[in-house]
Parts: C-alpha cells; structure tokens; sequence
C-alpha cells in the first residue's frame, strides 16, 4: 500500500511539473499567436464563448430566481426583505458566478476542446503537421487556449448580469420588492473590491479550465477510449480545481 502511494505521488508531481512546462510553452507563443493569427483566436472566442451564451444565460436567470426566493424568504424573518438585491449581488458577483459559469464552461466548451485536439491526435493530424515541419502547439493548441481564458471572464459577466435580472424579476415583480430599495441597497454595499474578487476569479478559473482541456487533449491515448476518458478527466479535474481556488481566492481576499 505505501509503495501504491509513494509511485502514486511520484507519478502526480511528474505530471504536475509537465503541465506547468506546457503551460510556459503555451504562454511564450501567445503574443505571436494575438499578433499573425489573431483571426484564430477570434474563431475559438466564438466557438468557446458565444456557442455557450445560451447555457449560460437560461442558468444565470433560474440561479438568480432562486437566489431571490430563498433572499426574500430568509430575510423576511428580519424584516429586511429589501435587502435581497445585496444579497442577490454578493452571491452572483463573487462566488456563484465565476465558479458555477467555470463548471458549465468545463462541461461544454472545455470537453469539446478536449475531444477536438484529442480526436485530431487520434486520427494523426497533429502527427502530420509534426512531419510536414509545422508545430501543433502554436497553430492548434495555443488560439483554442486563448479563446478559452478570453471568453471565460465575458461569460461569467454575463452570468452576473442575467443572474441580477432574474432574481429582479422574481423579488419585484412576483414577490412585491420595493424596486427602488433593490437597486439602492445594492449599490450602496457592494464595493469595487467585491467586483474585482468576482472579475480576478473569472480570469483565473478560464486560464486553468482552458489549460486542462487543451493538455488533456493533447496527452490523451489516440483511441476512442482514450478520447472519452481524457474528455471525463477534462470535466472531473477542471471542477477540483476550480472549487480548490476558489477557496484559496476568497481566504486571500478577506
């Protein structure tokens, strides 16, 4: 059993070490990528982020319903009901829409990312571009990692947006909110800093959601398996991480 352990360790801090190579591989070609391709990461922007707006937007709304249900219900026992706009804000702004649109973004864009390079490995077109002297890295992996981390933060302020709209709807106009008081109370406790925590989230959680799909595609086995499995890791390891920063995110910033 400890020999399991110990290769076990051993085995997770050589993948660790090359993943934080890649990532500094992926990083050294990005500004001539931004630069001589800029189109590409455009198209990956759209592929990545507007073809996840719809989910994005239908779980925004009902997460911010419900978070104006359970606000109205639970502040109502102080007589504080007007202040479910803050705590619509506070929730949506600084924890549940960075992280809940980092767990959609994994599940839709990050595992088709990941079945993309991996489905490209499988049937050896990253092996073809190897031989024909052109390295996949900069032309495959690199736009679809930076259309990730771009639109990731974009998708999390729509999150927000929408989230706000739906718990409006509900506290207001169904459960009788004074809507001048939901928008007052609102501004006058959120702060800038509260803003920031929930947009340094966002950029954080893209960058690591987008990393693990395109390293995940790129290392899984070329069989259809090994597709599958890397697409499932892809999912799994994206929300450990990004459950495990966002607690690391909120202790530094209290």
């Amino acid at each position: 059993m400890f020999r399991e352990i110990y290769y076990t360790f051993i085995e997770f801090l050589r993948n660790f070490g090359a993943l934080q190579l890649f990532f500094l591989r992926i990083l050294a070609s990005s500004p001539t990528i931004l630069v001589r391709r800029f189109g590409l990461v455009v198209h990956q922007v759209y592929n990545a982020g507007a073809l996840s707006l719809v989910i994005i937007m239908v779980c925004g709304f009902f997460v911010g319903g419900v978070l104006g249900l359970q606000g109205y219900s639970n502040l109502a026992k102080f007589n504080a009901e007007d202040s479910v706009g803050t705590f619509a804000a506070f929730s949506l702004l600084k924890e549940l829409g960075p992280v809940i649109t980092a767990l959609l973004f994994a599940g839709r864009a990050g595992t088709a990312l990941a079945s993309e390079i991996g489905l490209m490995k499988a049937t050896d077109q990253l092996s073809a571009m190897e031989m024909m002297a052109i390295n996949p890295l900069p032309r495959v992996l690199v736009p679809r990692f930076l259309g990730g981390a771009i639109s990731m933060p974009m998708l999390a302020a729509v999150f927000s947006v929408v989230g706000l709209f739906g718990a409006h709807l509900v506290a207001v106009d169904m459960l009788g909110v004074d809507a001048g008081a939901f928008w007052q109370q609102m501004q006058n406790a959120l702060e800038m800093g509260d803003v920031w925590e929930g947009i340094i989230k966002s950029l954080v959680f893209g960058v690591v959601a987008s990393l693990l799909a395109v390293w995940e595609g790129y290392n899984a086995i070329p069989t259809a398996e090994g597709v599958g499995r890397a697409t499932t890791r892809t999912v799994v390891i994206t929300a450990i991480a990004v459950l495990i920063l966002d607690f690391m995110i909120t202790a530094l910033a209290l």
